[in-house]
């Protein structure tokens, strides 16, 4: 590098006096508006520091002297929008659900708060839309396992499904075969004869003999027309509609080893206005009774 200034035979700018590798660097300073645009900026940074919240401190933050707070205003904010909502909500408290669903105004509210709580606290489950996976019941179909009205609905959210709460909807699927309630023998027929009266194929001898297994051991809370009970939460078997599954192996393993998922009770994780409006859009989701 050289300290020998010269100036530019094709610019005729005087360069910097730098050079490397036979290249020049040209003096060619910032434009003025730039420059004085920069000044500006940095006055203007100065200012926002000492007018607003700006630089964090050990324990807090310098307050600023229009002492501005964006937490205050969101706060202010959601205030707000309460006290927008609490004619609606106050209506909400005091009607039962067959009142809110058929007053439009009630009706149009409690959909949206439903949809809202629907997102936050059911899609992880239920998926977005509601259609459920195995393991999780559909939620937009016609089969319900405590039914679906709008009070067995919302008392299905209050109280969950083998949950905690002492009011819980429970009953339980036995391990069949593991517990040694019936041989896997017994276990086959019995598959056999829920394939056969749900439209699928099977083995007639053996669904004949499974006939006798179900009428001994799954009758009693499937009903003897296999059509399910709501009050026992037992599954319709007739229906192309399963929760774990309908095929011959699926079937097999719900009778060897049982079944017996868990809904929590949201009674006291969600306050009773938001209850009833999310059972009002559960039961708009197309499957409710």
């Amino acid at each position: 590098m050289t300290d020998n200034r010269h100036v530019d035979d094709v610019t005729g700018v005087e360069t910097t006096g730098h050079e490397w590798d036979g290249i020049r660097e040209l003096n060619m300073p910032l434009p003025r508006w730039w420059v004085w645009t920069f000044y500006v900026c940095i006055v203007w940074a100065i200012g926002y520091w000492i007018a607003m919240p700006s630089w964090p401190l050990v324990s807090d933050y310098t307050r600023g002297l229009l002492g501005y707070s964006q937490r205050a205003t969101v706060a202010a904010e959601i205030a707000a929008a309460k006290s927008a909502q609490a004619q609606y909500l106050d209506r909400i408290a005091a009607n039962d659900l067959s009142t809110i669903r058929d007053t439009p105004a009630l009706l149009e509210f409690a959909l949206a708060g439903g949809r809202s709580a629907f997102a936050v606290n059911c899609v992880q489950c239920h998926g977005s839309g509601g259609a459920g996976a195995p393991g999780f019941p559909n939620l937009n179909d016609d089969a319900w396992l405590w039914g679906g009205s709008l009070d067995a609905i919302h008392t299905t959210l209050r109280h969950g499904i083998r949950a905690s709460d002492p009011e819980t909807r429970i009953n339980q699927m036995p391990a069949f075969v593991r517990d040694g309630l019936i041989t896997r023998t017994q276990a086959n027929d019995a598959v056999e004869y829920v394939l056969k009266i749900s439209g699928q194929d099977a083995d007639a001898v053996a669904a004949g003999r499974g006939k006798a297994v179900f009428s001994a051991q799954c009758a009693s809370c499937h009903g003897a027309d296999a059509r399910g009970q709501h009050d026992l939460g037992a599954p319709n078997l007739t229906d192309a509609i399963w929760l774990y599954g309908g095929d011959r192996h699926a079937l097999q393993q719900t009778l060897i080893a049982g079944r017996g998922g868990v809904m929590p009770a949201w009674q006291g994780i969600l306050d009773p206005r938001t209850l009833k409006m999310l059972a009002v859009y559960v039961h708009s989701l197309g499957g409710g009774e």
